[in-house]
């Protein structure tokens, strides 16, 4: 949140030309813009999924046309020489993962990767409340994540084809800045930054809700207190939980603000360490949970055993080391006693978790005495394999 949130204030500024109201983009305005974007999100998520939904095919709609026609036009100026004299060619070997130069940019790339494409199970989190709830969540989180990686990669594709790798790296923050306006030309560029704000404001939405129902889930099984199971008599939404996601997201935004120069990528850096934690976990949970299912078919061995287990093991190879590389100083820009600030972060923020388990269990015992379960069969009989995939 903290990093959609600095987005949603820079971009913000940036459709106004960098003047609101006689405003200029210091950390202050910037930050107060990034809170009241959460604020009005937060809103839209208390007011009900149907809201919600609708907001995002809007957003999404914007977005994905505005990044199709730049990737179009940038390709079409690479092809017919129009563009800069950095510009190459798109070759295929830009996405060989054996052209990365070592072991630790690889891990970091994954890393960042695993961020981007956080949020896809969005529409799984959400399942109780879609129609067709026993296929459509699982089919929708498929479905989003090829969109996810077919739009980033033409719209990547084409910026790097366009302006070469170096520029683009050196304006890391804001790739779009210096070639908006000389791929789409005067006026045009303003779409990037709607696309980007638009974005940004999107997957806001898709980290409160999500949240809100996994905090819901966890309240309706004693895991938390029972407040955060809340729901509106009128909007059907956990209103406590959503309320709260907001709350702390404020407070965590404006807290790694006034201790670091680099919110982006520090809170990107320490995020994906603890995405790819609990994605590794829910791995191996799948298949625990599936254990008596998984010699019944293929199919079955295949997508709820062998699968999971894959992923949950890449995933830890990844926290691993990207614990090792981003405990370095100069990891990020905190240090903190001697260590990475994305590593204290990322770290301390799991291990604040633990911190809360253990004081939840000694006020509810009878949550962490629950015996280890199994999924009913009767969920995957006649079931396709994405319903499986949804109903995990």
């Amino acid at each position: 949140m903290a990093n959609l949130s600095q987005i949603a204030g820079l971009y913000t500024f940036q459709l106004f030309d960098n003047n609101i109201l006689g405003l200029h983009p210091s950390t202050f305005w910037v930050t107060l813009f990034g809170v009241i974007w959460i604020v009005v999100m937060t809103w839209i998520c208390w007011r009900g999924v149907e809201l919600s939904a609708r907001t995002q095919q809007f957003l999404l709609g914007a977005e994905f046309l505005t990044l199709l026609i730049f990737a179009v036009v940038a390709l079409v100026k690479v092809y017919s020489g129009d563009a800069p004299a950095t510009s190459q060619d798109p070759s295929l070997s830009w996405l060989n993962p054996f052209e990365v130069s070592s072991v630790s940019a690889l891990t970091s790339g994954v890393l960042l990767a695993i961020f981007i494409y956080w949020g896809w199970d969005t529409a799984v989190t959400v399942n109780e409340e879609t129609e067709g709830s026993t296929e459509s969540p699982g089919r929708a989180a498929v479905i989003s994540t090829l969109l996810l990686l077919g739009i980033y990669v033409l719209v990547s594709g084409a910026a790097v084809a366009y302006a070469g790798p170096d520029l683009l790296s050196k304006n890391s923050d804001d790739v779009f800045a210096p070639i908006g306006r000389a791929v789409l030309g005067s006026g045009l560029d303003k779409l990037l930054i709607i696309a980007v704000l638009t974005s940004a404001s999107a997957s806001t939405q898709t980290t409160i809700l999500p949240t809100a129902r996994t905090s819901l889930s966890m309240a309706r099984a004693g895991a938390l207190p029972r407040i955060f199971g809340r729901i509106h008599p009128r909007f059907q939404s956990p209103d406590f939980s959503t309320l709260a996601m907001g709350a702390v997201s404020i407070s965590w935004y404006v807290g790694l603000t006034l201790v670091s120069t680099d919110v982006l990528g520090d809170s990107i850096a320490a995020l994906g360490l603890m995405i790819a934690f609990y994605y590794g976990i829910t791995g191996y949970a799948c298949a625990i949970y599936y254990r008596r299912e998984l010699r019944k078919s293929w199919r079955n061995f295949v997508y709820i055993g062998v699968l999971p287990v894959l992923g949950g093991i890449s995933l830890t190879y990844v926290f691993i080391k990207s614990c090792i590389d981003l405990s370095k100083s100069d990891a990020g820009s905190l240090v903190v006693f001697g260590l990475g600030g994305p590593f204290v972060i990322g770290i301390a923020g799991l291990l604040l978790g633990v911190v809360f388990m253990f004081l939840w269990q000694g006020r509810h015992p009878a949550f962490f005495r629950r015996k280890l379960e199994v999924a009913d069969p009767a969920l995957l009989e006649g079931a396709h394999p994405a319903a499986a995939d949804g109903g995990s």
